[in-house]
Parts: C-alpha cells; structure tokens; sequence
C-alpha cells in the first residue's frame, strides 16, 4: 500500500507492507531522508511519528492501527533531556527523575531534598537521601562532595516502621494511618502532620477532614521528628512549611476550601518567605485558587454585633492565637503534659548516632495489646516416638481426666456411620427450611465450566473469535480481560482525529493482535469497568 510521509515541510510518497512495523519504518526514512540525530549524553534525540493525532509506538503494525492506503504521517525529530540523577524511593518503589543541568550537582543536598519533596510528597523531614553504598548524604554538605556523577541512583529512604503508615497516606486511607500510628504521643502526632502535609499535596479530601477533626491544624508547620528536636538550628528549611501551603502550591482547591472553612486564620499564615497562600498561588499562576482566596480576602467577617472586614478578623485572629499559645506553654511549665521531646528521649545526631531511617518494616509485637501474653506452643515428639509409646501402660495425673478405651465391634462401627450420615441430612434440611422461612435460598456452587460466554450480536462477522482472542490474549500476558479492554480502549482514544467507532475498531484490532502484554503491572487506565458495558 501506499501512504505520504511528511517530514520537514516536505511530503514524499511511499510503498509499504500492511504488516510493517513503526520501528522499520522509522529505520527506512532515516535512510531516505538522510536523517542523523545528534550524539549527547545529556539530551536524547529521536524520530517520532503520529497518525490521527497519536504517538505510534515502535512495536505496533501499519494495519493494526487502522493505517490503510493513502493514510498520511507525520514525522518529526523530538527531543527529551535526560535525568542528571535519579532517586529510588524505597517507600513507593519507584524511581524518580531528577531532571536539570549539570550545575545541579554543584547544589546542596538541602536543595535536591526540596526537588525530590515536589515530586513525590514527603516532607522533607519524613525521609534522607543516601548513596547505594550506604553513604548518608547531609543537607549541610554539596552533592559533588560524595562524588555524585550525572546519572548516578541514590536512595529514599524513610523513617523505621513508617512504610505502611506513609502507604496509608499516599492512598488517602484513613483507617489505614490510624492503625499504622506510632504508641508514643510525640511521635503520633509528628506522623499526623506528616499524613496531613500528603494529603493537602495530593488531595486527599476525605483524609484531610478527617486529620483535621483529630485535631491537626492546617498552619501549623510540620517540623522535625521528635528525636531531633533538640537539633532544630540545623533542620531544613522546608521543615517550616504549612499543609496550607502545600495545598497553595500544587492547586489543590478543594484542599484550600477545607482548610479555610474549618480555620479562616489559615488566610493569614506565612511561610518561612513571607509569604501567604495568596501570594504563593499568584507566583504559581493557578487562577481558580487565587481567585477564591482573593474573594475571601476582600470579604467581610459578620459577627453578633458588628461586621469587619476580613485582614481587621485575621488579626484579632492572631493575637487570640498567640495568647493562647503562651498561656499553654505557662501550663506546660507547670506541670501541664507536654507534646515535645523529654531529655530522658532519644536522641539522634547526624554523624554521631545510628539512623533510624533505612525503610524497615514495624516489629512484630511479642504482646498482643491487650495486655495478655501469648503462651508459647510446645513442639509436638516425632511419629516414631508416638508409635514407639503406644504399647506402653497409660498412666493418669491426678490433674488430668480419665479416659476409657473400649474396643468396638466392626459392625457397631457402621452403624455408627449410618446414623452420623443420617443427622447430617437432617442438618443440612433443617438449614433449608429455616432459608425457606427467611425468604433466602442457598444455590449449588457455580463452575466455570456451566457458564456460557456472552456472545455481542451485530458488532463484527463474528464477534465470538474476538472474545475469545482477547481471552487468550489476557492469558498469555497474566492480566483479566477487562484490563485489556481497559488499556486497548485508552490507546485507541489516543487517536483524537478519529471518530468513536474508528477508535473502536482500533482497540479491537490491538487485542486481537496481543498487543496489551505490555501493560504494566501497576496500570489502571483512565477508563473505568463500567464505560465497556456502554
């Protein structure tokens, strides 16, 4: 077949086999066109060719994605930087690209902990960077000082017995955060201004509400972990910043929305900049947040007797909240329980103690939490023992019952089965009936065998092949067919030039071809189950 190419302002006509692929193509306009991608181990360069308004990818055939003749492509050389270093985080098991210059490793490890915090989440006091040999690296100190080359891994690593928690937290699981929340009270509540840091910075409302009802205040900084809270001149800058200004900085409205109905003082709160929510969504440019949050700042604030303006509201506010602050800290003084670090704590300093933050999995507890020991089991003697003891004489403790062997005869012996065969029936008659009187009715076991697959009249000659390819391709690749629909839907609506059912017939022809083995394994799709039925 014939299709046009167009490359560089230029169109050129080529004869090609349906079934070659996008990758041998590629390889045969670079000798056509001459073209000769530039050599750089910082950016890499490469061919590109869409139909439809899709990217193909090198695997696929001409005909699978319905390129027939007189189709046109478009090629064109793209480029992508690559990461200058990339970090492991061993929480989530992903590895996040650091993407720059090489000037970035001549920045400080405090400045690289600051990017990898915008891209996954964490505070920056929830994790350390280290080297794959084991070398921690310490914010005071430059990455070239640990002879960080470009393209070197590091590692995340987080605190011990903290990755189901922080699991928890990036899938806005409540009930997983509370279960996985740490018995000591200073370090539980450090652990909940952690959970409340990721959920304003992925939205996480549910989550969010919920930290804010246990009260966790949303201006209230995250600060350092318990153990290092008499080492704060060192701490990281970042350790200053709000969940408010989190939610500021990654455009979450609804997180925004949450935080200043709950508390309007959470208007006025400033980073370690100077700057409030306002400013930092105006420096961002996400206009939704910044239009809601000017709208609240020029509002008016109508109490009992008189009305004030929003800024007069926030600054009694303020001086309220610095009130109450030293009047809790004088009670705190004496005698009052106190949220911060003892000295009888532990303590941890960088250089001289042993970290505590290499991603370990919590103990499991000798002790149940009630308070009841577990009794050890004792180990059962080996058969040959058992049969060796059998012929001996039985002798009774005085604290143990007395046991009579009689032996049986083989016919009261069948009998005795009968009957046990007989008040099972009863048994499982008499759960029929009380079914029956309930309105319930218990049905036999369902096999895969008896059922029939659904068979979809009109939509091709013969749509029972097509179920029955994607069976067998879902099987040869170890995923279900409703995530090969999924996956194959998503890559035909891709193609945006297209109308629905050319998109349609697209997807089919990629399952039949097995094309979804290469889903990843932690893919979703943006389709849900119920979109297939329509």
């Amino acid at each position: 077949m014939r299709i046009f190419i167009y490359f560089e302002g230029s169109c050129e006509l080529f004869d090609v086999s349906p079934t070659q692929t996008v990758r041998a193509m590629k390889q045969m306009l670079k000798e056509n066109f001459l073209v000769q991608l530039p050599d750089d181990n910082h950016v890499q360069y490469f061919l590109e060719l869409t139909y439809g308004g899709a990217t193909l990818q090198d695997s696929w055939a001409l005909c699978d994605v319905g390129i027939n003749s007189g189709s046109a492509i478009r090629c064109l050389i793209k480029s992508e930087q690559n990461p200058v270093i990339h970090v492991f985080n061993a929480v989530t098991g992903e590895t996040i690209p650091v993407m720059g210059s090489e000037t970035l490793l001549h920045m400080s490890v405090a400045g690289l902990k600051t990017l990898v915090s915008m891209q996954c989440g964490l505070p920056v006091s929830a994790f350390r960077l280290s080297s794959l040999a084991g070398v921690q690296l310490y914010d005071c100190n430059q990455l070239q000082h640990y002879g960080t080359a470009v393209g070197a891994t590091l590692r995340l690593d987080s605190w011990d017995g903290w990755v189901d928690f922080l699991h928890g937290c990036l899938l806005g699981h409540s009930l997983t955060v509370q279960s996985h929340l740490s018995d000591e009270k200073v370090v539980m509540r450090f652990q909940l201004r952690v959970a409340l840091y990721i959920a304003a910075f992925l939205g996480h409302l549910d989550l969010a509400d919920w930290l804010l009802e246990r009260g966790v205040h949303a201006e209230e900084p995250v600060g350092v972990h318990p153990y290092r809270q008499w080492c704060h001149q060192t701490a990281h800058q970042d350790t200053g910043k709000c969940p408010i200004h989190v939610a500021a900085e990654n455009n979450q409205l609804l997180i925004l929305k949450l935080f200043v109905t709950k508390k309007p003082l959470t208007l006025a709160c400033q980073d370690f900049g100077g700057r409030d929510p306002l400013k930092i969504t105006i420096q961002h440019g996400h206009r939704d947040c910044v239009r809601y949050l000017a709208n609240k700042m020029c509002s008016v604030v109508s109490l009992p007797n008189i009305s004030l303006p929003m800024r007069i509201y926030l600054q009694m506010q303020r001086w309220m909240s610095l009130g109450q602050k030293r009047v809790s800290s004088v009670k705190c003084q004496y005698g009052g329980d106190s949220l911060k670090a003892w000295v009888v704590d532990m303590l941890l300093v960088d250089g001289f103690s042993q970290s505590k933050m290499s991603s370990k999995c919590r103990k499991a507890d000798i002790e149940p939490r009630g308070g009841i020991r577990a009794k050890a089991l004792q180990p059962l003697p080996p058969i040959s023992n058992l049969l060796s003891l059998s012929h001996l004489p039985f002798k009774r403790t005085p604290h143990q019952k007395r046991h009579i062997f009689q032996p049986v005869n083989p016919s009261d012996f069948k009998e005795m089965q009968k009957r046990h065969k007989l008040d099972r029936k009863e048994e499982r008659l008499n759960k029929i009936n009380e079914g029956d009187k309930r309105g319930t009715s218990t049905l036999p076991p369902i096999t895969m065998g008896n059922l029939s697959r659904p068979v979809f009249v009109g939509a091709s000659p013969k749509p029972s092949k097509i179920l029955t390819a994607s069976l067998k391709s879902s099987h040869h690749c170890g995923h279900t067919p409703s995530e090969n629909a999924i996956y194959c839907l998503s890559i035909a609506s891709t193609f945006t030039e297209k109308p629905w059912f050319k998109q349609l017939s697209i997807a089919r022809t990629l399952i039949r071809k097995c094309v979804p083995s290469r889903i990843p394994p932690t893919w979703t799709g943006p389709f849900q189950i119920s979109s297939l039925s329509a």
